[in-house]
């Protein structure tokens, strides 16, 4: 059954974040650690002081994507599900959501950390780090496309497209 979109949730950066990142990243470890190189947290939640959705984003590099069958039973198990219908726009990613009160809470995108989308994630979470007046920017922007796009999330995410990029640009540019 499709789930229900409710309104996009934009929360004041929650410190408990790295926290709930760290006890469900134990519990994947614990149950397919063998499958995995690493897990980072990534997203939103994963930039001290950055407004977002409460769901914690998972980026974990698996030693092989051809292990995915293997591994997925072992996720859901703990209450994920998986969407292999995402892997027609992305097939180098295996994505899967965990829900707590009908809302999504996890978010794991797997993929081999040698592909561009993991280092594309990698270099926008490390740039918003270290560059706080982008966390404003990225922050102002989120909150006036929540309230402009309501439950429409593929429209929310369109719309933060041009942002993302620019940042993953200026993230990904060789340093002199």
């Amino acid at each position: 059954m499709p789930k229900t979109p409710s309104p996009i949730i934009i929360e004041p950066y929650n410190p408990q974040w790295p926290e709930l990142f760290i006890r469900e990243s134990s519990l994947i470890q614990i149950s397919i650690g063998h499958y995995i190189t690493v897990i980072e947290h990534i997203g939103s939640t994963a930039v001290p002081g950055l407004a977002a959705k409460p769901i914690i984003d998972m980026l974990i590099g698996v030693k092989s994507l051809a292990d995915s069958s293997r591994f997925v039973p072992h996720l859901e198990q703990l209450g994920y599900v998986y969407v292999p219908e995402y892997e027609v726009d992305l097939p180098e990613r295996r994505y899967l959501y965990k829900q707590q009160d009908g809302e999504d809470s996890f978010h794991l995108h797997m993929v081999e950390p040698q592909s561009l989308f993991f280092r594309r994630h990698i270099a926008f979470r490390d740039y918003l780090r270290s560059h706080p007046e982008s966390v404003v920017e990225y922050a102002t922007l989120k909150l006036k496309l929540a309230s402009e796009f309501g439950s429409d999330r593929s429209g929310y995410t369109d719309a933060k497209t041009e942002f993302i990029q620019s940042i993953e640009r200026k993230a990904m540019l060789p340093e002199d």
